[in-house]
């Protein structure tokens, strides 16, 4: 790619960031998503840091800003009114000074942190930012294995499909089965006006996560309860992997900062969760699986959530055996890496979370795999997510066969992804075509 196709792309996803810049936190886009959103803003802080390192710094300060005091980082911060979402938080009636969710999301803060960190040109500004964060990651981190790894397991568990970031996952359905729709509220969605009703989750899936939401608002969102509690109790590779991701880069900027115990602290947990994370593993498939916390089965499903470990410091043959799914899977995908494996017949090209690709989750799996040496599926990934943004825009999520885009427009996270891959890897041939993707 030539340098000025490279500053045109990277000027334009500056255009789509500062469009939904609210001042001191973004909004993933207009209408569809109005207000904070955890792991958008940790990573978006990615790309907000090219043109403007103390907003980026900003970025992850509101979001904990609103942290719980038993360390929890919700889900959604509702800084301001609007009836563009549901479930607002007239629903979720957490009491919270500002309204939040009760829920939280994959703890992705750690990594980009740390990243925010090693790539500061102001390192006084850094040094004075991170330090002030780092008791509250570290808080946070310890919240996940206080109340969703009860066991001690060293693996902490989801209590409800939003938590993971991938809503509607083909993941979920058989322990989603659990979950009633008895005694759901009335209740009138608004996603389905911003976006194609085929696009998104299902109504049945919808009156189970709201099912959940007022299991747990019965039980006044306490957070000692609510796992045992929770009829959906899933133990996700990928949100495992992200965690463990997040505490090593913790426990690594900690230590540069001279603060020992929270460091000695987060490798602790992130060799915990590695070795235990063997128990997901699945020869059979070339990736990790979900496990049911509740029947202590491994989840039979071929998902983007079991190669995201890749994002972690696995072992080097899993590591590899991952590069050669993503492989696999670009030759039965038209772009990689698609959220589900095509040749599951329960695939669906264009519906959320099972089936199309989405640059979020390319970003973190192809940064796990160049960390491993695995540059030429790295490359794959990073060409296919370029080939998305000029064929398609700067959408939500793609269709994996066609590059369709789907979802939201002008898409926050998205923007600052592909800022972040053309930062580590600019040099991609022009025209991106080849691999992972076809010009039109």
């Amino acid at each position: 790619m030539t340098a000025s196709a490279t500053s045109d792309i990277i000027a334009r996803a500056v255009e789509v960031l500062k469009e939904n810049d609210q001042g001191a936190y973004t909004i993933p886009t207009k209408g569809l998503y109005p207000f904070q959103w955890n792991w958008d803003s940790c990573l978006t802080a990615l790309g907000l840091a090219h043109y403007d390192e103390a907003r980026a710094w900003t970025e992850i300060e509101t979001l904990f800003a609103h942290q719980w005091p038993d360390g929890m980082v919700p889900h959604i911060v509702f800084h301001v009114w609007s009836d563009g979402y549901f479930p607002g938080p007239e629903v979720w009636q957490t009491g919270r000074p500002t309204a939040t969710s009760g829920i939280t999301q994959p703890a992705v803060a750690g990594f980009a942190v740390r990243r925010l960190f090693d790539r500061a040109r102001d390192k006084k500004l850094a040094a004075e930012r991170a330090r002030a964060l780092l008791p509250k990651i570290d808080a946070w981190h310890r919240w996940f294995y206080e109340n969703r790894d009860p066991g001690g397991e060293g693996l902490v568990a989801i209590i409800h499909p939003w938590e993971s970031g991938r809503d509607n996952s083909i993941d979920w359905d058989d322990a989603f089965e659990r979950v009633p729709t008895e005694g759901v509220e009335p209740y009138t969605r608004r996603d389905t006006l911003h976006a194609d009703p085929a696009h998104r989750p299902t109504q049945q899936q919808y009156d189970r996560y709201i099912w959940l939401l007022q299991h747990f608002r019965g039980l006044g969102w306490d957070n000692a309860r609510l796992h045992d509690a929770s009829p959906f109790q899933v133990v996700d590779p990928g949100f495992n992997a992200i965690l463990i991701r997040a505490s090593t880069d913790l426990a690594d900027l900690a230590q540069a900062l001279g603060e020992t115990g929270i460091a000695s602290a987060n490798r602790a947990r992130a060799e915990k969760g590695l070795a235990a994370m063997e128990r997901l593993w699945s020869e059979a498939h070339g990736q990790y699986l979900c496990l049911d916390r509740v029947t202590g089965k491994l989840i039979d499903s071929a998902s983007v959530g079991g190669i995201l470990p890749a994002f972690a410091a696995i072992p080097g043959a899993r590591t590899a055996a991952l590069a050669a799914t993503v492989e696999r899977l670009a030759g039965r995908a038209g772009y990689v890496v698609p959220s589900h494996d095509p040749d599951d017949p329960r695939f669906d090209a264009k519906r959320y979370w099972r089936g199309p690709v989405w640059l979020v989750v390319n970003y973190m799996i192809s940064d796990g795999l160049a960390d491993a040496g695995h540059n030429d599926a790295a490359r794959r990934i990073t060409q296919s997510s370029l080939n998305l943004i000029r064929e398609s825009g700067f959408a939500e999520y793609y269709d994996p066969l066609t590059g369709d885009p789907l979802g939201g427009g002008r898409f926050t996270w998205t923007a600052a992804m592909v800022i972040e891959f053309l930062r580590e890897a600019p040099l991609l041939p022009s025209p991106l075509v080849g691999e992972g993707g076809s010009a039109r």
